[in-house]
């Protein structure tokens, strides 16, 4: 099966129809805070164009399951991307409040999985991997230590049916490596195809679906 990509942290409706258009599967705007952070209402503009074979995503992180909810419905989301130090248990809680799909997110600091991964790949439509960095919750361009994740991921994506969806510091250039090693479901990028922090390079997302679609 062909990884999919996720084009993240919009600001911009041009933008977000950049990504439609290069054949992006998932669109991603931000409420979780950082410099990609958007408002509700700011996210309706920037997603206004974007056609339902897109997937729409929204990053939370300490929203009330109610407002997510909210947020949910009034945007037309397919999935909630829950980027806190997340569990199964707050999976299942949001479970009952959105009808899309739940993506749980692993922040590592080191090359160690957490225990808790096990139960959240059994639980989450998705679990997102992402770099640890103090003070952030992510869009820092740091990667992950590919290679040595690989075989415990193995292991958990035997009993776990979540989608893997990578993040870390992905860009054109090294994405046929980290696709190479992990073989993710879902490719995850922001400030790898920016111009600066919420500005997408549409050449620099050309440039990323072309190294997917050349690994897959």
């Amino acid at each position: 099966m062909a990884t999919e990509i996720k084009f993240c942290g919009m600001t911009r409706a041009e933008d977000a129809s950049a990504a439609a258009s290069l054949g992006a599967a998932y669109v991603g705007v931000i409420f979780a805070g950082g410099p990609r952070r958007v408002t509700v209402e700011r996210a309706v503009s920037v997603l206004r164009d974007v056609p339902k074979s897109v997937r729409r995503v929204g990053v939370f992180a300490d929203a009330s399951p109610q407002a997510v909810a909210d947020s949910a419905r009034r945007l037309g989301l397919g999935v909630v991307q829950l980027h806190t130090d997340c569990d199964a248990a707050a999976v299942t809680r949001m479970r009952g409040e959105v009808e899309g799909e739940i993506w749980g997110v692993l922040r590592l600091a080191t090359a160690s999985i957490p225990d808790v991964a096990a139960e959240l790949f059994a639980t989450a439509d998705g679990v997102l991997l992402d770099a640890r960095v103090t003070g952030k919750l992510g869009g820092t361009g740091v990667r992950l230590p590919w290679k040595e994740l690989s075989e415990q991921l193995s292991r958990l994506r035997v009993h776990g049916g979540a989608k893997l969806v990578l993040a870390g510091g992905l860009n054109a250039e090294n994405v046929t490596e980290a696709i190479r090693l992990l073989r993710p479901d879902i490719v995850d990028v922001s400030s790898g195809v920016e111009a600066a922090p919420g500005i997408k390079d549409h050449a620099r997302m050309r440039a990323f679906r072309d190294a997917v679609n050349a690994s897959t």
